[in-house]
């Protein structure tokens, strides 16, 4: 069953809007953030309203995978170090708070990998 392109945006909004939540809450120590994205810091929601802006507006989401495959990154350069720390901290962690979602990045990678389009 193909995914709708608005339902490929729900779906990678709510992929990264999950880790951004777990980043605020283990590097930034606020027990909350897990619970509502609206108990997110300062940081955290600023960086989050970002990435929604850059996935509303994805001209690529019906042919892409994640945005890190992408041959064009929308992202300024601060906003992409930035969802790089919360990638680099949150994906390991996604197994245990977020099986499901994690074993989907994991399999899409996988396919990626074997299709020869490198990150």
């Amino acid at each position: 069953m193909k995914m709708t392109i608005e339902e490929k945006r729900e779906q990678e909004w709510r992929t990264v809007l999950f880790m951004i939540q777990l980043y605020c809450r283990g590097k930034h120590k606020n027990p909350l953030a897990l619970k509502n994205s609206e108990n997110l810091c300062a940081e955290c929601k600023r960086l989050a309203d970002y990435v929604l802006e850059r996935v509303k507006k994805c001209p690529f989401m019906e042919t892409k995978t994640f945005c890190s495959a992408c041959r064009v990154h929308c992202y300024k350069p601060d906003e992409r170090q930035k969802i790089r720390e919360v990638m680099c901290f949150s994906g390991p962690r996604m197994i245990r708070y977020h099986p499901v979602l994690a074993l989907k990045h994991v399999i899409t990678t996988i396919k990626l990998k074997i299709r020869g389009i490198k990150k």
